[in-house]
């Protein structure tokens, strides 16, 4: 199989194999033409090198794997395909159209590619029953013509939005937002999201929208896609891709490929001083609001076509410490400790002064009090866990000591 790989309008590169354990991608001349030899705007792991090193082949797969979705999202599009669980080219062959970020992948031995993209208007019962047909319309995809693929494993869809209409994306059609809906077992998880991404922008750690909004009686959190600009799509690699870890190795207990550490490296290394101090605001926000699932793949990169990387927003900030059943384990170990009950102010300092963070002790004290501030100032909507105001407010005591 010889599948394309497009950025920004350019093909950079070639995906070719027998098998998903045997492929491996190759960068074009087209692509060092257009944005540079040993470019990193594709990856920072996959430069477009005239020659790749063959003993990294398995990252770079494992690159391409991490492109694909997760859980019950993930089963449901290899039942509407007829694909098989690993078949990493086949998936993106099918779904690589949409996927994060601004890469596209097609079949190049595809009669019927390059697509055109379409979108067809939908009315708010259509939304609705895209949302409640896991099965029918994984992530929104109408069998044979849909090609959007989304990591995660949260229930959702993406959708184009003109103004006040929604759009079923086609061939290719850049989506614009994520929708989630309200779930039964867990209803509440729409809106503390929604709560936490409201704190987060108070803090300046994101900065597009999320709302929640009815579709015909049914909840659902919409959120602004950050890797679109005036729907358009801008390029993104999560951290996983970025460190060569793979599907759970996104938690740090999960084979130990992953740490807050080697994020830092990444960041420090390639990105800026300012990014490296987001990303420590970014970790203690986390920890202050109870999100135990900041992992490697809930932090990532922008790649710009015409400007530096730098660390995306914050996004699925959801506080979870609350529920009964949560274990109170971080996806990350901060200073060595994963029980959120165990982390004080003085682990955060530490760790971040173990990246060579300059001012950690201030960064940790001025996002404590603008986080309190911001909790003080906003308040959940109703549909949020009962407490979860108060509940932030005394971890945020708690760091406080």
């Amino acid at each position: 199989m010889r599948l394309a790989v497009e950025l920004y309008g350019v093909l950079v590169g070639h995906l070719e194999g027998e098998g998903s354990r045997s492929f491996d991608f190759t960068p074009t001349p087209e692509g060092q033409e257009a944005f540079g030899r040993n470019s990193s705007v594709l990856s920072l792991v996959l430069p477009l090198a005239p020659r790749l090193p063959r003993q990294h082949a398995g990252r770079r797969r494992t690159w391409f794997g991490e492109l694909l979705p997760e859980g019950d999202q993930l089963d449901h599009m290899l039942a509407q395909s007829g694909l098989r669980r690993g078949d990493v080219l086949g998936f993106l062959a099918r779904y690589g159209r949409d996927v994060a970020g601004a890469v596209q992948i097609w079949d190049l031995d595809d009669p019927t590619e390059p697509k055109v993209p379409a979108a067809v208007p939908l009315g708010e019962a259509e939304v609705r029953e895209l949302m409640e047909d896991p099965m029918g319309s994984p992530l929104g995809n109408r069998p044979t013509l849909g090609k959007s693929s989304l990591q995660g494993v949260q229930p959702k869809i993406v959708l184009a939005r003109e103004g006040e209409q929604w759009l079923q994306c086609f061939g290719g059609h850049p989506s614009t937002h994520i929708l989630k809906p309200e779930v039964g077992r867990r209803p509440a998880l729409i809106f503390d999201e929604e709560y936490g991404l409201r704190l987060a922008r108070r803090l300046g750690l994101s900065d597009f929208g999320a709302e929640v909004l009815s579709f015909d009686g049914l909840n659902a959190l919409v959120i602004e896609r950050y890797d679109r600009e005036g729907g358009r799509r801008v390029h993104q690699e999560d951290l996983s891709q970025a460190l060569g870890a793979e599907l759970s190795q996104k938690y740090q207990e999960i084979g130990g490929v992953v740490s807050l550490r080697r994020a830092a490296e990444v960041v420090r290394r390639h990105l800026s001083d300012g990014d490296l101090r987001m990303l420590a605001r970014l970790v203690l926000f986390s920890v202050a609001i109870g999100n135990l699932d900041l992992h490697t793949k809930n932090i990532s990169i922008l790649h710009p076509m015409r400007a530096p990387a730098r660390l995306a927003p914050a996004y699925d900030p959801v506080p979870m410490s609350q529920y009964a059943d949560a274990d109170g384990r971080l996806a990350l170990a901060v200073n060595k400790k994963y029980d959120l009950k165990r982390v004080e102010s003085a682990d955060l300092i530490a760790e971040f002064s173990s990246w060579g963070l300059r001012g950690a002790e201030g960064v940790v004290w001025e996002t404590l009090e603008a986080l309190a501030v911001a909790v003080h100032e906003e308040s959940p909507l109703d549909g949020a866990s009962p407490g979860i105001q108060g509940h932030i407010q005394g971890l945020i005591r708690r760091l406080h000591g």
